[in-house]
């Protein structure tokens, strides 16, 4: 087999995949989101499609977010009430969305959900800043779900910064709501992928392998990390990834 990846030995392949699986993993199982931004991004950077991509993607989250999500239960990091609304309509907008990614260009839309989530992640950081932080909301989960599920299938990730984020800034416990969209994001992710599969299938099977191993490594750890991590410094920590994260859509949408 040729090499199709630009600036990449063949016998190199395996390996960053593993390692951008890894690291994608950590952030994503200790803060939330990510992992689809992360491992996304350098896949796109390679020269592989969007649509593609995403499929990629996705079918390495299955067993990520799996693994991820099950830790973060064994950990009880989750909320049971909010996983039940997040994962109906998860599942609804996941299908749309992949579909849609197929004909739907979606640099357009990006900009605007980078500025919904550098108003969230300001105000997850000055929420931090609170002693009086926590309280269980479950308003309004149904139509998030579906926002995070077709957003994290159009952008090959979303599910996380828009879901985790918005949570948290509503004052839920940052642990819960963590471990909470990590679960819910496995069937989120195994609804989008079957999406995939049945309009333009599946391919590069060597990025979906690393990643793979790479992100079902880290899950546990990530998992762990999470649970042991204070409130408030997940908080700062989520609410700076958010920032980061949207000021690079932003830029490179107006570049």
């Amino acid at each position: 087999m040729n090499n199709q990846y630009e600036g990449i030995d063949l016998q190199e392949e395996i390996i960053l995949f593993i390692i951008i699986g890894f690291i994608a993993q950590m952030i994503d199982g200790a803060l939330g989101m990510a992992y689809g931004v992360t491992s996304n991004s350098f896949l796109l950077a390679i020269g592989i499609s969007p649509a593609p991509a995403s499929a990629a993607v996705h079918t390495s989250e299955i067993f990520t977010s799996g693994v991820s999500g099950f830790s973060h239960f064994h950990f009880r990091n989750i909320d049971m009430t909010i996983f039940r609304k997040l994962v109906i309509t998860g599942v609804i907008g996941g299908i749309i969305g992949a579909y849609l990614l197929i004909s739907l260009p979606a640099d357009f839309i990006k900009p605007f959900v980078a500025i919904y989530l550098l108003i969230t992640g300001i105000s997850i950081i000055l929420k931090a800043r609170s002693k009086h932080n926590i309280k269980k909301d479950t308003t309004k989960l149904l139509p998030l779900g579906a926002i995070g599920g077709f957003f994290d299938a159009i952008g090959g990730g979303g599910w996380g910064p828009i879901v985790t984020s918005t949570l948290i800034s509503k004052g839920n416990n940052p642990k819960h709501s963590i471990g909470t969209t990590n679960l819910a994001e496995f069937f989120v992710t195994i609804a989008q992928v079957a999406t995939f599969i049945a309009t333009i299938g599946l391919v590069h099977w060597n990025v979906i392998i690393g990643l793979i191993i790479g992100g079902v490594i880290a899950a546990p750890f990530a998992a762990y990390t999470c649970g042991k991590l204070p409130n408030r410094l997940i908080m700062v920590l989520v609410g700076f990834t958010i920032l980061i994260l949207c000021t690079r859509t932003l830029i490179k949408a107006i570049l």
